[in-house]
């Protein structure tokens, strides 16, 4: 069988994933900006957690705390950062969320009920969403944010190679690209997990690319004995195949990062 994909294109991936590192922090702003940036630095960088300050270039993104209301200090806060081109979460933190809040989409607002705890897989789970590859220097320097971010990268790029094998029909023309895919991912999650992403994951990309392989001769097999609908067989097979990949990387990593102290309990919000 031929190589799925010249080995400049892997370098070239390589090298532009190693010059990735973002070491701009997280801006949290408004009512318990204090508590919820505690929660988000635990067991991590507290240079990665920037609790107050302008909205500007100078950080990733905005984390703003409202209560019942949108204040007009919190809607200062959100035109900046819309203005700054800053991506913007909102945690609703009253009795009641807001029926309208300006410059943000309703999946950037997450719930928080006084009384509990914040939902920090919730906010990590919308934080990752919306930054996309780029939260993966924030997952590396936050454990708290890290699950969200890589189960993200394997949804997106499991989602991505599956549309790419059901779209294409002239065979063995999709393989380079799930398998620059599939690289990607793996060193993306390498990266979130702060293990370099230089030559010494030759092994993982290796590995990867020996997946693809396998994988694309299994979807030979099965659409041998399938006269129709084979562009949804292909697509399910890119799919969990990537899937599979990015699982077995997080757990590779968890083998070789040892697992922050975190706090056992969170503050509750106040009411």
């Amino acid at each position: 069988m031929a190589f799925p994909i010249r080995l400049g294109a892997v370098i070239g991936v390589v090298r532009e994933l190693g010059k990735t590192e973002d070491p701009r922090p997280l801006l949290v702003a408004g009512v318990l900006a204090d508590e919820l940036g505690r929660e988000l630095a635990a067991g991590g960088d507290p240079a990665a957690v920037r609790v107050g300050g302008p909205p500007d270039d100078r950080v990733i993104a905005l984390l703003l705390v409202i209560g019942d209301s949108v204040t007009e200090e919190d809607e200062r806060i959100l035109k900046r950062a819309h203005r700054a081109r800053v991506p913007s979460i909102v945690v609703a933190a009253g009795r009641e969320a807001p029926s309208h809040i300006p410059f943000v989409l309703a999946t950037d607002v997450v719930r928080a009920r006084p009384g509990q705890a914040f939902p920090i897989g919730a906010i990590t789970k919308v934080v990752a969403a919306r930054l996309g590859e780029d939260a993966t220097t924030l997952a590396r320097r936050l454990p708290v944010v890290r699950p969200a971010v890589v189960q993200h990268l394997i949804d997106t790029f499991s989602r991505k190679n599956g549309l790419v094998a059901a779209a294409v029909f002239i065979p063995g023309t999709d393989l380079p690209t799930l398998t620059v895919n599939q690289i990607r991912m793996v060193l993306r999650i390498c990266a979130s997990y702060g293990l370099a992403v230089d030559q010494e994951r030759a092994l993982e990309i290796l590995a990867t690319i020996g997946a693809g392989l396998g994988l694309r001769t299994l979807a030979r097999e099965l659409l041998a004995f399938i006269p129709t609908g084979r562009w949804a067989v292909k697509g399910g097979v890119a799919y969990a195949g990537t899937k599979g990949i990015g699982e077995a990387a997080v757990r590779y990593c968890e083998t070789r990062v040892p697992r922050p102290r975190l706090r056992a309990s969170a503050s509750p919000v106040s009411s």
